[in-house]
């Protein structure tokens, strides 16, 4: 396998970012990021029903639970 210099690696980025521009690259990389983020958390059994902000169930300080209006939650 050949070994890549810092200019040859340098000009290989300068062409991909001329080609496809720094926005372009730059949103690619944050969809990668984000899809990174669901497969780890899909692999550990997270959900986004496990999330305490999404659960109209209202927990009460002695573990009871208590079922809230979705329309009071607005107010």
């Amino acid at each position: 396998m050949p070994h890549l210099s810092v200019w040859e690696i340098l000009i290989i980025v300068l062409v991909i970012v001329i080609l496809f521009g720094a926005g372009r690259i730059a949103k690619a990389g944050g969809e990668l990021g984000k899809g990174i983020k669901a497969f780890k958390d899909g692999l550990q059994g997270k959900d986004e029903q496990t999330n305490p902000e999404n659960d109209p169930v209202d927990y009460a300080d002695d573990g009871s639970q208590v079922e809230q209006d979705p329309a009071k939650l607005d107010k």
